[in-house]
């Protein structure tokens, strides 16, 4: 049992970091693009879309990868920072005087920035991922102006690609925001929720 403990310690400290979350949205856009070359339905999807929709894909994927890591922490490794918190405020002796409380505050500050980690940077991306979707759109307008200053409306095709640049990074930057939203704020009431419980197991005697 120690050892599983020692070992949930020792992987936090080494894995759960900003370089990992980057390592690990690099090995998602990479499957992604593997897909993208394998799935011809995937590789029309993204030319028609443009490439602001590279843009919403990297950020969704670095958005769920975060996610993921939340829920990781949350169910495993959570436990054992909570049992460190307590296991440090037991050690003293002294639990009323001035010094002694300041150590709690500093105890449970670490335990919320532990569980907060994260939770801004996605509620961020939640919010970039619809301006990027206007950004295709304005993207595709552009495009469609351009086709309607040389050619007129004589080139259906051309304005339709351009058509297909304006919908599609909007709508894909919607479902990708609309699709961490629920979970965001879950997580956020989780952490609320894990320093409140952690703040009433440090009783001051």
């Amino acid at each position: 049992m120690s050892f599983l403990k020692n070992f949930l310690i020792w992987f936090e400290d080494q894995s759960i970091g900003r370089e990992t979350t980057i390592i690990l949205a690099i090995f998602s856009l990479v499957v992604a693009s593997l897909l993208w070359l394998i799935l011809p339905e995937i590789r029309d999807f993204f030319e028609a879309g443009g490439p602001v929709l590279w843009g919403i894909l990297l950020v969704t994927t670095i958005m769920w990868t975060l996610i993921i890591e939340r829920f990781w922490f949350f169910r495993f490794l959570l436990p054992v920072r909570r049992h460190q918190a307590i296991s440090e405020w037991k050690a003293i002796d002294n639990k009323s005087d001035w010094f002694s409380r300041r150590i709690r505050d500093q105890i449970i500050s670490q335990v919320s920035v532990d569980t907060k980690k994260f939770l801004l940077t996605i509620e961020t991306m939640m919010q970039i991922l619809p301006l990027l979707g206007l950004l295709g759109t304005v993207v595709g307008m552009i495009k469609v102006f351009d086709v309607m200053t040389f050619f007129g409306t004589g080139n259906a095709r051309l304005m339709a690609s351009g058509v297909s640049q304006a919908t599609i990074p909007t709508m894909a930057g919607l479902v990708a925001a609309i699709s961490g939203l629920y979970i965001a704020n879950l997580l956020k009431r989780k952490a609320d929720d894990e320093v409140s419980r952690v703040a009433d197991q440090l009783v001051i005697e």
